[in-house]
């Protein structure tokens, strides 16, 4: 009988380890997993080694606000959203509009920053406004809003996995342009060093905002009273006038 007892007692001390294991593997509590695309300047990028970018300071600002340890992943843009939505992160922060066809898949905080789609071009192009791109093959980042508009349009489009890659194909001459939001084509125009410039004309006006697995409306309001905070403090202000962004702080 005592031979039995003990089997039963060490079956049932692995069975309580093994139920403890699982739970730790699961979400921590004190951890705020997201996700990011580090290739959309100046908002994600790398730098040193390192993820830094508007984004990248909001998104520590609320950890700090909502007292919790910020973990960055870095990963295309498609599976942030995607890891977003399913739960498999806590948020996605990326430089994401929240547009009516991701609100059916998704949740989204309150908006932080408006933004509107840009065309880049060489400095010596004939194109000069957004009728100009009839005819020709334009680049952009897969999985965007950019995208979309040039689809939704029906131009001859060329879609890469970054804004990089999309600009580049623009230098060696595959494209004839690049549809992006406005201020990732200043900043990958930049670089160029006078090769290619930045039209004036904006292409749409939409607002970024932080994506949530659907249903999570605590965490969503979590990060919205954290928001909140952080834009009555100037903090956000702050923020984007680091990285030199237009930003309307009503």
């Amino acid at each position: 009988m005592k031979k039995f007892l003990k089997i039963t007692s060490l079956l049932l001390v692995l069975v309580m380890t093994v139920c403890c294991l699982a739970a730790c593997g699961g979400k921590d509590d004190k951890v705020l997993k997201m996700a990011t695309n580090a290739e959309f300047p100046p908002f994600e990028y790398i730098e040193d080694g390192e993820i830094v970018g508007a984004d990248v300071e909001i998104a520590q600002a609320i950890a700090e606000k909502l007292d919790k340890e910020l973990e960055i992943v870095n990963i295309d843009f498609d599976a942030a959203l995607t890891g977003a939505a399913t739960g498999k992160y806590d948020m996605a922060v990326a430089g994401i509009t929240a547009n009516e066809d991701r609100k059916k898949n998704m949740n989204f905080t309150d908006e932080y920053y408006t933004a509107s789609q840009a065309i880049i071009v060489m400095a010596d192009s004939e194109i000069a406004a957004a009728k100009d791109l009839e005819g020709k093959k334009v680049s952009c980042q897969e999985g965007t809003t950019g995208e979309g508009y040039l689809l939704d349009n029906k131009y001859d489009v060329q879609s890469y996995k970054t804004g990089a890659e999309a600009i580049s194909a623009l230098t060696a001459g595959k494209v004839d342009a690049v549809v992006i939001d406005d201020a990732v084509a200043r900043a990958l125009s930049e670089k160029q060093e006078g090769k290619t410039v930045v039209l004036e004309e904006a292409l749409t006006q939409e607002a970024y905002a932080i994506a949530l697995e659907k249903g999570n409306d605590e965490l969503t309001e979590e990060i919205n009273g954290a928001l909140k905070e952080l834009k009555e403090e100037g903090k956000l202000a702050e923020i984007f006038e680091k990285y030199e962004l237009p930003y309307d702080a009503e």
